[in-house]
């Protein structure tokens, strides 16, 4: 028999982990740094709820990531392990080989991070190697498991996970990316399969692949970390703690049942906001922002909501997660404020937020491809006799009046166009930004492509024009903002948004005042959102990625 390594705690310096890049924008290794915020928060969490107990002096709480690739929340559990539990087990290899066999337990995502996340854990890809700093294994795997998993195809898309059959169902060469814990129907039975019948874990923590390839048009992918979540919660931890894509707060492909559930649940008592991706993944392009929740079985009540970014000062408060007469998460703390003020003023005292019919931008707003015409459409150079002109991607052009069969009554009448996507940024989130790209006056006989939305019929050129300022507004953009999960600006974003009378210029002055804002919240929208300039001769193009 081959002797293996003595244990011992060695310095990083620097931390692989600090160091090693990404699989993709979608499965996404998590800094060691960030790792431990969230088990900082675990613990604090865990302290509450337990009379002040330290979770890491308990040797009988178990953990699972089972979404593990650089096996970072795993080694960082087991290095508060070791320590924490250094008064009940004096013999550090003692200790080492209670923590890693009976409380610290992974699931691989690829054949290649279930190596990796062995190396980071065990100091060996093999559970059971010389070089492993564990004892008493048996088989190489330990207790990080991973065994190559098939997708269940049905119409050319996986029962499971819904992935495309003709992007994944490549050969055994190539990874299947069909993962373990959401490819089954019985998630208790399937953890009892891989780890004992008696499996029941307290903590499970980690961060889960985002979106794969839906077979949709060109780089169409369907998100998939809402599964994840969902099987989480079918384990009944004792508390959950996982990383994911913010975009579930107002919208996305797909997450209208996961955001309703997810809203209300008053479990979820903590949301850690981040409104650019980068500064939790660097280098990444996730539009949107990322997040991390803890959900604590046991003791329900209000959501502790903080919001970060950049060197900004935390926002934090104590509140429900959805608002009465609201379908969607209010991101920002001083955003719900301001939204309370203007429901305040448009209709009087009320519990719910939710503007009424005859009150709401949104009716003035098309829906998408207002005119039938797709995004690549495109129009005559020149007009002849029965043309209109037609705002499209790259400039304008003509068609045929007759060949249009959508919203013929807003053809003769004075509209305001944007963008169907806000300006690009390539693929970072930055503060303070526009949120809509440049609106402007379509004149009577006019059209647009898919690439804008149409806001009409006005009666007048004046009407337009009183419009539009008021688009260019701060306050107003603030409003669509607190609507907008990604770029897209479609009629939904503009729910929040009230009417105006539209005999006048707008101006965010005008508004202030009428909604009684403060110091401070006008201090916050004029933080968040970007002045408009309209001088722009040329309208801007707003295309829509085909990802979200």
């Amino acid at each position: 028999m081959i002797p293996q390594a003595s244990f011992a705690l060695k310095g990083r310096n620097p931390d692989v982990l600090t160091c090693i890049a990404n699989l993709s924008n979608d499965e996404v290794f998590t800094p060691p740094e960030f790792a431990n915020r969230m088990l900082d928060k675990l613990a604090e969490a865990w302290a509450a709820g337990n009379g002040g107990a330290n979770i890491w002096a308990d040797s009988t709480t178990k953990f699972l990531d089972p979404f593990t690739k650089s096996g970072v929340f795993l080694r960082e559990i087991t290095r508060r392990l070791t320590k924490g539990l250094e008064k009940e087990f004096p013999d550090l290899q003692e200790r080492v080989d209670h923590i890693l066999t009976e409380q610290v337990f992974g699931i691989g995502i690829t054949h290649l991070t279930s190596l990796l996340a062995r190396r980071s854990v065990y100091c060996s890809k093999f559970a059971n190697g010389k070089h492993s700093v564990a004892n008493t294994f048996t088989t190489a795997s330990g207790n990080i498991w991973f065994e190559r998993v098939e997708h269940t195809w049905a119409d050319e898309k996986c029962t499971f996970c819904g992935a495309s059959q003709k992007k994944l169902d490549r050969g055994e060469d190539l990874e299947t990316h069909a993962y373990a814990f959401i490819h089954t129907d019985n998630i208790k039975a399937r953890m009892a399969e891989l780890f004992g019948d008696t499996m029941q874990f307290d903590v499970i923590v980690g961060n889960p692949p985002y979106q794969l390839e839906d077979g949709g048009y060109g780089k169409s992918a369907a998100p998939i970390y809402q599964l994840f979540v969902e099987q989480a919660k079918n384990l009944e931890p004792r508390y959950l703690s996982l990383v994911i894509p913010a975009r579930w707060f107002a919208g996305g492909k797909g997450l209208d049942e996961f955001r309703e559930a997810m809203l209300t649940d008053n479990r979820i008592r903590s949301i850690d906001d981040y409104l650019s991706a980068a500064d939790v993944f660097p280098g990444v392009g996730l539009k949107g922002g990322v997040c991390y929740f803890l959900w604590d079985r046991d003791n329900p009540g209000l959501c502790r909501v903080a919001t970060h970014f950049k060197d900004w000062p935390v926002s934090t408060a104590n509140r429900p997660l959805l608002e009465v007469g609201m379908d969607v998460f209010i991101r920002f703390n001083e955003g719900l404020s301001i939204l309370k003020k203007v429901v305040a003023v448009e209709i009087g005292a009320s519990e719910s937020l939710s503007l009424p019919q005859g009150k709401r931008f949104d009716e003035l707003v098309s829906s998408s491809k207002p005119f039938g015409l797709r995004t690549f459409f495109e129009g005559k150079a020149k007009q002849t006799r029965g043309d209109v002109s037609v705002y499209q991607n790259g400039g304008k052009g003509y068609i045929a009046r007759d060949s249009i069969s959508m919203g013929t009554q807003l053809i003769d009448h004075w509209k305001v166009y944007v963008g169907a996507a806000a300006p690009g940024t390539g693929n970072k989130d930055t503060y303070p930004h526009r949120i809509i790209s440049t609106p402007f006056i379509g004149e009577p006989g006019s059209v647009c492509s898919e690439t804008y939305i149409c806001i009409g019929p006005l009666e007048s050129k004046s009407q337009a024009e009183s419009v539009l300022s008021y688009l260019t507004c701060r306050l107003t953009r603030l409003l669509i903002l607190l609507h907008k999960p990604t770029q897209h600006t479609t009629r939904k974003v503009y729910t929040f948004v009230p009417m105006q009378e539209w005999t006048k210029e707008w101006t965010d002055q005008d508004l202030y005042a009428k909604y009684s804002l403060s110091p401070s919240e006008i201090a916050f929208i004029e933080t968040i959102v970007r002045p408009m300039d309209l001088t722009s001769k040329e309208p801007e193009e707003g295309v829509a990625d085909e990802d979200e």
